[in-house]
Order: structure tokens, then C-alpha cells, then sequence
């Protein structure tokens, strides 16, 4: 008998309560580090089970993973999983380069085409088999009427759809979030006139984000859209190894696939923590993963104009304490720790670890519609992952109507390219820990690279055109 018939009669015999586990009187639980024993739970509670078998071959997957993603590889063709294009192949028109800088009174979707160099053209077809989705997590639902609310709003001068094309999962009911609105209709109005996918994943897992459920979900799935935006994420620490290592082999899996998932930063720059009574950062996961490309977050020079843009102070950053530093950003994240004049002591953060966010976009002063209600200055890096995913969608679009595969897992050719097609932020800090030694301030954003905002935020043109080639 195999291990999964082993393990689902095993699981059968449970069910039919044929088998039980009662440890020894004197047995003792070691619980995880900040976690309070609050006794056995009533007999008739409902729990939910996921049992996992344990994953093998993963330096294989990993080596995979390296070899379809990488444009100087043999083997690149942005991931396993293809489906062929459908349409023909459409120009796009130079774009026109405002006279002015224009005055907002807070981040619209004609701000961030404003300031992204987008023109009313940059819209999906409509004709591709091209699509895109976001994922809501902790009864976070959107709703369909504040969609077509915003859209009316905000959407009047580009072609979009008003509404989601699937929803995959339970689409509760209630009040909508801020959260789920926000991604919905900035993944929508940035990738424009795009179909567009939402994965409602319900429930907890050490009372958190279920991301293994939502990713078993997506490796079920055959057909799948190409691009996914997640603004959710924990702590590396407060997540166990085992939970955590599995998530992140889900992950490799998606990117194998060609699958672009984008993740925020997060709100709390380097983050803050206290180990054996000494302070360190506090980096993010699946922020932290090597097979995400992460996203952090800017502000405007000027909070009421189109301008260029500084490190927003919350933006999400840092160095992995559980990951090792992937081979695609040894050279950019040496040559930050060897340039910067601003370094936090190095007791503070794993130099050798995953460095992350990857790129950045605008994070600060969004308008939303949430439960019929237009909403001002929401923000953090939740707005600017689906921005960002958005207009990877659209350069997919490109792709696909040249007969080439979607951009699939992003960062080795992000990093080959140096940040390419992007606008390079290179003014400003995040914030950290509250004490004398780092007065609150964590990693600074400079030339290039940097764990801020990663390359820099999107110049559409430039950065179709880099990644519009094979």
C-alpha cells in the first residue's frame, strides 16, 4: 500500500472514530514561541484538517525553476504550463509626454497612468485568452456594486470591465473590506479591460492567512490566470517551519509553471522584534520567498502632485532569516551592502538571506469604494502589488499577441536586466526599531537595488519594451 493510501485510510479510520491518540499522562507539548496552551478543545468543535504528504526532489524543482526562468537559459520559456495565444498581433502608439504635472487630491487610476506613462490605448483587447487574479484572505470579501461604483468613478477615460469574471472559493456575505476592495479595483483598473480571476480562501491557519489552502487550490487547477497579486502576509516568525517551508515549496511549484505571483512588502519598513533581549528586524513572508516577486511601496515628492517619488516610510524590506540569498540577486544585493553609507548595524538583519521587496510602486493616499462608499488616503503596500501586477498583465498582453508565452516567474530576468524600465528610487529611508541605536530608522533606498523598494517603480513604455522581447 502507497503512503496516500496509507495516509486516507488512516484518516478513514478516524473519521469513523475507530481510532483515537491520547498522549501519555506524562507527556509534555512544547508549544511554539508565543503561543499560550488555553486547553482541549470542546468535542464538538469543527476543525479543519490538511494532510500533506512530505514534498521530495526539491533542489530538482528548485534547479527547474532557474532553468525556465532565466532568459540565458537553454531551457527558458517562462514556465512549463502554456496555452497558445489567439489574436494577432497590435501596435502600440508612442506615448504622449504630459506638458504639466498634474495636481491630484489623492491616487486615482488616472494618477497612476499619469504617472506611469500610460496612454488610453494601454488596455487589454478583450480578444486573448489573457487573465489576471488577486486572492482575499481573512473574510475579506469585495463587492460587485462598489466595482462598478469605482469604475463609474474613476474608469471613464480607458476601456475596463466593471466586473470579475470568476470568483474561486466562498464569496462571503456582509460588509465588504477595504483590503479586498482595494485590490480588486486597482488590479482592474491598472491591468485594464483584462479578465480577471478572485480567490476567496476563508478561515485560518495558526490563526492566520491560509496561503497553503489557496496554493493546493492553484496546483489542482490545470487552467490558470497568468498573473496573481496577493497583499497579505505574517511575520517569518510567527509562522512554523514546517508550515512555512511547505508554503514556499508550493510556491517553487507555481513559479516551475510560469505563474507570476506578485506579494506585498508589507506596512512596517524593516519591522521590529526583540531576541533574547536584544532588538533585530523583522522580515515578512511569503514577502521573504525566493519564488515571489515582492512588491513595496513610494510616495510623490509632492503628497498633491505627479511628481517623481521617495520611499514611502512604511515600505516593507529586508533580508530573509529563513531563505538563503538566490543566486539571481548576488551581484545587486553585494553591491548594495558594499555601497550604502546608511547600513543598520549588522546585528540586525541576516545579510546572507533573501533580500526583498524586488520593485515598488506607489503605496500612499489611494481613493477606494468600499460598501457604496468612495474612501480617501488609504494606503500601504496592498495598493501598489495589485498596480504593479496590473500592468504586468497588459505587457503580458503584448506578449501573447506576438506569439510569445506569458512573462512567468519575473526575478532572474529582473535582475539580469538591472532594473530596466524602471524609474530608479533613490531618496529616503523606512522605519524599524524605536530605540537609540537605529532611532527608528531601518534600510535607505540608493542607486540601483536596494531592500526599500527593490529596482524602482514602473515606467510602462520602457519597461513594455524591455520585457516584450523573448
Amino acid at each position: 500500500m502507497g503512503p496516500r493510501a496509507c495516509l486516507l485510510g488512516l484518516l478513514a479510520l478516524f473519521v469513523a472514530g475507530k481510532c483515537s491518540y491520547s498522549p501519555e499522562p506524562d507527556q509534555q507539548w512544547t508549544l511554539p514561541p508565543g503561543w499560550v496552551s488555553l486547553g482541549r478543545a470542546d468535542p464538538e468543535e469543527e476543525l479543519s484538517l490538511t494532510f500533506a504528504l512530505r514534498q521530495q526532489n526539491l533542489e530538482r524543482l528548485s534547479e527547474l525553476v532557474q532553468a525556465v526562468s532565466d532568459p540565458g537559459s537553454s531551457r527558458y520559456v517562462g514556465g512549463l504550463h502554456r496555452f497558445p495565444p489567439t489574436s494577432t498581433l497590435r501596435q502600440r502608439p508612442e506615448p504622449q509626454v504630459p506638458g504639466t504635472v498634474g495636481l491630484h487630491l489623492g491616487v486615482t487610476p488616472s494618477v497612476i497612468r499619469e504617472r506611469y506613462n500610460l496612454t488610453a490605448q494601454d488596455v487589454g483587447s478583450g480578444t486573448t485568452n489573457n487573465s489576471q487574479a488577486c486572492a482575499q484572505f481573512l473574510e475579506q470579501y469585495f463587492h460587485e456594486s462598489d466595482l462598478a461604483e469605482f469604475m463609474r468613478l474613476f474608469g471613464g477615460n480607458f476601456a475596463h470591465q466593471a466586473s470579475v469574471a470568476r470568483v474561486v472559493g466562498q464569496q462571503g456575505r456582509g460588509q465588504a473590506g477595504i483590503e479586498a476592495s482595494l485590490d480588486v479595483e486597482y488590479l482592474m483598473s491598472a491591468g485594464a479591460n483584462i479578465s480577471t480571476w478572485v480567490y476567496s480562501s476563508p478561515g485560518r491557519h495558526e490563526s492566520q492567512e491560509p496561503f497553503l489552502q489557496w496554493l493546493l487550490l492553484l496546483s489542482n487547477e490545470s487552467a490558470l490566470p497568468h498573473v496573481h497579486t496577493v497583499s497579505y502576509g505574517d511575520d517569518e516568525d510567527s509562522l512554523s517551519s514546517a508550515y512555512i517551508q511547505r508554503v514556499n515549496t508550493e510556491l517553487m511549484k507555481a513559479a516551475a509553471r510560469g505563474l507570476t505571483l506578485l506579494f506585498a512588502s508589507g506596512d512596517s519598513g524593516a519591522g521590529c522584534w526583540s531576541v533574547s533581549g536584544r532588538h533585530r528586524f523583522r522580515p515578512s513572508f511569503p514577502a521573504s520567498s525566493p519564488y515571489v516577486t515582492t512588491v513595496g511601496g513610494t510616495s510623490f515628492r509632492n503628497p498633491f502632485r505627479v511628481t517623481d517619488e521617495v520611499v514611502d516610510y512604511i515600505s516593507g524590506g529586508g533580508f530573509s532569516n529563513v531563505f538563503p540569498r538566490p543566486s539571481y540577486q548576488e551581484e545587486a544585493v553585494a553591491q548594495y551592502l558594499s555601497s550604502s553609507p546608511h547600513l543598520p548595524p549588522s546585528s540586525y538583519f541576516n545579510a546572507s538571506g533573501r533580500a526583498y521587496p524586488d520593485v515598488a510602486a506607489l503605496s500612499d493616499g489611494y481613493w477606494v469604494v468600499s460598501n457604496h462608499v468612495p474612501i480617501p488616503w488609504v494606503s500601504g503596500t496592498s495598493a501598489s502589488t495589485p498596480v504593479f501586477g496590473g500592468l504586468l498583465s497588459l505587457i503580458n498582453e503584448h506578449r501573447i499577441l506576438r506569439g510569445l508565452p506569458p512573462l512567468g516567474f519575473l526575478n532572474p530576468r529582473l535582475y539580469q536586466q538591472h532594473g530596466e524600465g524602471l524609474f530608479d528610487v533613490t531618496r529616503g529611508c523606512h522605519e524599524s526599531c524605536l530605540n537609540e541605536e537605529v532611532e527608528g530608522q531601518g534600510f535607505c533606498s540608493g542607486p540601483g537595488w536596494d531592500p526599500v523598494t527593490g529596482w524602482g517603480t514602473p515606467n510602462f513604455p520602457a519597461l513594455l519594451k524591455t520585457l516584450i522581447n523573448p
